[in-house]
């Protein structure tokens, strides 16, 4: 019995051994991707802000500013490509007193690989409506997934509408969390043409310069802390500067002076989801083969030594004892028979 159970062990170590690459380096590529149905909502904070007051016509300062960041996958947009996440996502910058009447509102889609996290141009990719901007090669909502490296990345501006080094800088805890912070500087770019023309007083300009056509500019120092174990930011920090002002850059006013920082409510709540994230890559990428290879060496161990035990030749049978003590036979049923009397 012993040898059927020692063979049945060492085919099943030998399966647990074979899982183990498989596991590995198959279904860890397959289960370490980003999400399609990421829903996340973010809140940033800034005060002692300054901003102009569309609806009052002048400039508010000492106000207390908030960015509500939300992203939400969409599953169906990705052209029936799994290996594409689709992500769309929105920026809505209020004042805290005034939070019906919004400051900037920005939206934006990108796509890109669920591997990698880079960025690709398909599924409807736009910012603001304008779908001839280019995203591809660089970077977005995520660096690179579960290979996060101490060095420099390109990453997409929505704001200008390009690409601009992400250099990396330091490592910081940020809620217990040990992240690679980086910065990127957004130098002075125009945004956006503006329609109408504003009076020279509110661009500093003499009253007799008359009403001046302006373009909006923005420039920016953002900073982000991520978990290099899974590629996730669970700190943003966005200071930002935009102006309207005229082409000589003569005349100009402060649109919005902000620096909006992520509250420390949605930094805990990223921190438990890259926990949570980096946990299910280490299942496949370690403990799962690590088990694995322990429990197939252990298998094979047993059924090896299972195996031997029932190999060794057994002592052989001691011999029957007859009725008179001796050794011999005794026949079937006992000690033999006495001659019947007469009988030769």
């Amino acid at each position: 019995m012993r040898r059927p159970i020692g063979m049945v062990l060492i085919g099943l170590g030998a399966f647990f051994l074979t899982l183990a690459p498989l596991v590995r380096f198959y279904v860890a590529d397959q289960v370490v991707v980003a999400p399609l149905n990421r829903y996340q909502v973010t809140l940033l904070e800034s005060k002692d802000s300054t901003y102009f007051d569309q609806a009052e016509l002048k400039t508010k300062k000492g106000a207390t500013l908030k960015a509500i960041s939300t992203v939400r996958g969409d599953v169906r947009a990705n052209e029936g490509d799994d290996d594409i996440a689709v992500w769309d996502a929105t920026t809505n910058i209020f004042d805290e007193a005034k939070p019906d009447n919004p400051i900037q509102i920005q939206a934006y889609r990108i796509a890109f690989d669920r591997r990698s996290s880079v960025l690709t141009d398909c599924c409807g990719t736009h910012v603001d409506g304008d779908s001839s901007v280019r995203m591809a090669g660089s970077y977005g909502l995520l660096l690179p997934l579960a290979n996060v490296e101490q060095k420099d990345y390109p990453v997409f501006d929505p704001t200008t509408k390009q690409s601009a080094p992400m250099e990396y800088s330091a490592v910081e805890k940020v809620q217990g969390l040990t992240t690679y912070r980086f910065t990127q500087t957004i130098p002075l770019t125009k945004t956006a043409e503006m329609d109408t023309k504003l009076p020279a007083e509110m661009l500093g300009l003499p009253e007799d310069a008359g009403d001046q056509k302006v373009a909006r500019y923005t420039e920016a120092y953002n900073t982000v802390w991520v978990d290099p174990r899974t590629g996730i930011p669970v700190k943003h920090r966005r200071n930002i500067r935009s102006t309207v002002q005229t082409a000589d850059g003569k005349g100009k006013m402060i649109a919005a002076q902000a620096d909006l920082i992520t509250v420390e409510k949605d930094q805990k709540a990223a921190v438990d989801m890259a926990n949570k994230t980096a946990l299910k890559i280490d299942a496949v990428r370690s403990y799962i083969p690590a088990a694995a290879i322990l429990l197939g060496l252990v298998l094979l161990g047993v059924g090896a030594f299972l195996g031997l035990a029932r190999g060794a030749a057994p002592p052989p049978p001691a011999a029957p004892r007859r009725a008179d003590g001796k050794f011999g036979d005794v026949g079937p049923s006992g000690p033999p028979t006495p001659p019947r009397p007469g009988s030769a």
